[in-house]
């Protein structure tokens, strides 16, 4: 194990704060390192691999893929694209899919599409206003949407255009909407930010000023969609109709895809508009198209829903046993539990006994599971849970 540690920190550059764990191989939900320890993963490489490890139907067709065909240029047509994008589309208040490879390229890709709307309409309509503590990815244009500022401080100036209103403060956002604002980006349920949802009589005034000042609605569910709060997309748990929604993590079942939907209101792309050498290619929306198939054609949203409600209702028990604990935030396969002090003692004592959690916002420690998790393995994680926050 030292051994690749030592080449990995010689070798790749320093952007993340690497546990000293070597992985190996996954097995349903749970992952093993080189050692042979095993561990429950209530993380799913944040948020991603939503069927879990080696499922048999996303690992049998990619196999078939790669023999058929990995990459081919949008300049073509392809099938697993266009089968993909109808899933998409047919199961969603949306008309059209673009295709890119993660969140951050999703959100810029939506971002490029509000502008180019407010222009249509009138030149100097290009305003964005987004969230305080959103986050949307880490590419100059979603952290220049993002709104916190530890991510933005060394990369200064930020892109212009952007205003950040205060989340679930509805007099916020009027104070910042305005005839130039094109767009307004929001997360139902923010992420980073620590595992915080948004109260459903304010997004529908959300919904309500994008209308009244014409301005696009867009929804990230980079970490949301596809499932995770028992919904294929979590804004259908708080009865809004976006123009626009971002997608990635989930979508591919761990091989890397981000996609944008819209309506037709705000399909204004044209070619030369916009474009992903890799986006959509065969490999990536075989992926999706497995995923996609078990969400819309079994019980796995129910599944999600059950275990979900049981996840936090068991958290909540652990809130009333722990003094450490002051709140559980979520939904579904979501959640958070939120701590009067940093997560990073109780993540690293999860991992020393074997279950993988992360840290979101200052002081919450993030669930989100395999969306095939069942209740079994949610009595695994609380049993670990407790013995770590009774050590501390």
């Amino acid at each position: 194990m030292s051994e690749y540690i030592t080449l990995g920190q010689t070798y790749v550059m320093n952007t993340y704060n690497r546990f000293p764990i070597v992985i190996d191989h996954g097995e349903g939900v749970y992952i093993y390192d080189n050692q042979g320890k095993k561990y429950l993963d209530m993380c799913a490489g944040i948020a991603v691999n939503a069927l879990g490890y080696s499922h048999k139907g996303l690992t049998e067709a990619l196999k078939a893929q790669v023999d058929q065909l990995l990459h081919i240029s949008n300049l073509y047509y392809i099938p697993q694209q266009i089968e993909a994008a109808k899933l998409l589309v047919e199961h969603s208040i949306f008309d059209k899919a673009f295709f890119c490879n993660s969140g951050a390229e999703a959100n810029e890709a939506a971002l490029k599409l509000a502008k180019k709307y407010g222009k249509r309409l009138r030149e100097t309509k290009t305003k964005v206003i987004t969230m305080n503590h959103s986050f949307h990815g880490r590419t100059y244009g979603a952290l220049s949407a993002t709104g916190q500022t530890k991510y933005q401080k060394n990369f200064t100036p930020m892109m212009p255009g952007f205003s950040h209103a205060e989340y679930n403060d509805i007099e916020s956002l009027k104070a910042l909407i305005d005839a130039d604002t094109c767009a307004v980006l929001i997360e139902v349920l923010q992420g980073e930010g620590g595992i915080v949802p948004g109260n459903k009589a304010y997004l529908k005034e959300v919904e309500a000023l994008c209308k009244a000042y014409d301005a696009l609605l867009i929804v990230d569910e980079v970490q949301t969609g596809i499932g995770r709060t028992g919904t294929l997309f979590a804004f259908e748990n708080f009865d809004i109709k976006p123009d626009v929604v971002t997608l990635a993590k989930a979508l591919g079942g761990g091989v890397p895809i981000g996609a944008m939907l819209c309506t037709s209101k705000a399909d204004v792309f044209e070619p030369a508009d916009h474009a992903a050498t890799f986006g959509g290619n065969p490999l990536a929306t075989t992926a999706a198209k497995v995923v996609l198939n078990e969400l819309i054609n079994t019980d796995l949203l129910e599944q999600v829903k059950e275990v979900g409600s049981y996840l936090e209702q068991e958290l909540y028990k652990i809130k009333q046993e722990f003094s450490l604990v002051t709140a559980v935030r979520g939904m579904g396969l979501m959640q958070g539990l939120v701590l009067n002090s940093s997560p990073k003692d109780v993540v690293n004592k999860c991992i020393e006994k074997g279950m993988l959690v992360v840290g979101a916002g200052e002081n919450v420690v993030r669930f989100v599971p395999p969306l095939v998790i069942t209740k079994e393995h949610v009595d695994e994680c609380i049993s670990i849970l407790k013995e770590a926050l009774a050590e501390l």
